[in-house]
C-alpha cells in the first residue's frame, strides 16, 4: 500500500483529491495539510511515501515544504495551476519528483504515484516546454525559418515557403547564428535541438 501526504489549501480539492485516490487499490490517503507548515510536520509524524503539494499555500508554499524535505526519504510530487519556469527549475532543485498540472486527469496523478515510489521522474511536457522556452532567444519568425532548415529546406525554398526574399531570408540565419553563438546551420540546429526548443 502506497501511503499519501496531500497539502493543498482549497478545502474542496483537497478533499476531492482525497477521495479520488481513495478509489484507488494501493493507495491510501494518511494525512490532509492545509499549508506547508502543517505538510512539513505531518511528514515527519506520518512518514507517507509520497507528499502531494500544492505551490501557492498560505504560509509556507509547496515548494518551501519540498526543500525542507528534500533528503527526508519521501517522494514529493508537485500539483499546480501554474506552468512557470521559475516554479519548474526551483522545483528541480528542491529534488522533487513530479512536477503535474492541475488538470491533468486523475489517472495521471495514480500513476505518477505509483511511478515515483519506484524511482520515475515524471515532469508535465507543458512545464518541461515552458521552462525550455523561456531562454529561447529566436523570435517567432526566426524559429520558423531554423525549423525549415532543420527540414533541409535551401535558402531559397525557405524564401517561397514563408513569402520572403533571399536576401531576407539570409539575413535572418545571420541572426540566428549569432544568437545560438554557432557558426553553421548544422551547428545552429543541434543547438536548438540540445536545449529542447523544437516544438
Amino acid at each position: 500500500m502506497i501511503r499519501v501526504l496531500i497539502a493543498e489549501d482549497q478545502k474542496m480539492l483537497l478533499g476531492a483529491l482525497a477521495a479520488l485516490l481513495e478509489l484507488e487499490e494501493d493507495i491510501e490517503v494518511v494525512g490532509k495539510a492545509a499549508n506547508g507548515e502543517e505538510a512539513v510536520r505531518l511528514a515527519c509524524l506520518l512518514q507517507p511515501d509520497v507528499c502531494i503539494m500544492d505551490i501557492e499555500m498560505p504560509g509556507m508554499s509547496g515548494l518551501d515544504a519540498a526543500e525542507q524535505l528534500k533528503g527526508a526519504g519521501h517522494k514529493v510530487i508537485i500539483l499546480t495551476t501554474f506552468a512557470r519556469p521559475g516554479y519548474f527549475e526551483r522545483a528541480v532543485k528542491a529534488g522533487v519528483h513530479a512536477y503535474l498540472l492541475k488538470d491533468s486527469p486523475s489517472e495521471e496523478l495514480a500513476e505518477a504515484i505509483r511511478g515515483v515510489t519506484v524511482g520515475k521522474r515524471i515532469f508535465a511536457s507543458e512545464l518541461v516546454e515552458v521552462a525550455y522556452n523561456d531562454d529561447n532567444p529566436l523570435t517567432e519568425r526566426e524559429h520558423e525559418v531554423l525549423m525549415l532548415m532543420a527540414e533541409g529546406k535551401s535558402t531559397n525554398q525557405i524564401a517561397s515557403e514563408l513569402y520572403l526574399t533571399t536576401g531576407t531570408v539570409r539575413n535572418y540565419i545571420s541572426v540566428i547564428l549569432n544568437k545560438l553563438h554557432v557558426s553553421n546551420r548544422i551547428e545552429a540546429i543541434k543547438r536548438f535541438k540540445e536545449k529542447g526548443w523544437f516544438k
